[in-house]
């Protein structure tokens, strides 16, 4: 068995994907990168702020084709503005609020 010293209730797994999401309530989407990504929750980095407790739908779009999308709807737990060349651009924690099936997706989903 492997030693994991981390408190978190799921292990975190580092990433760099696609996704596309929608403000819960807007009509627009926007993007961003999947950094990474456990069993609860997530962090993106996207150029848009977003304030804590927002429920957001989210697609992402994995690497490889073998692996399917993951859909869900996430809340944001905290936002920090990066600084230096980065300027403009977001890191947002988010917990995984429910996993989607693909039938329970709209056409317009995020």
């Amino acid at each position: 068995m492997l030693a994991y010293s981390e408190r978190r209730d799921f292990p975190r797994m580092d990433v760099e994907c696609p996704a596309r999401y929608r403000v819960n309530g807007d009509q627009d989407t926007a993007e961003a990168i999947v950094e990474n990504i456990s069993g609860g929750g997530m962090r993106i980095v996207t150029e848009k702020a977003l304030a804590p407790a927002s429920r957001l739908s989210i697609v992402v779009v994995p690497g490889k084709a073998i692996t399917p999308p993951l859909s869900a709807v996430v809340e944001v737990i905290s936002c920090n503005a990066l600084e230096g060349e980065q300027e403009g651009t977001f890191v947002v924690s988010c917990t995984i609020q429910e996993v989607l099936d693909v039938e329970k997706l709209g056409a317009d989903f995020p």
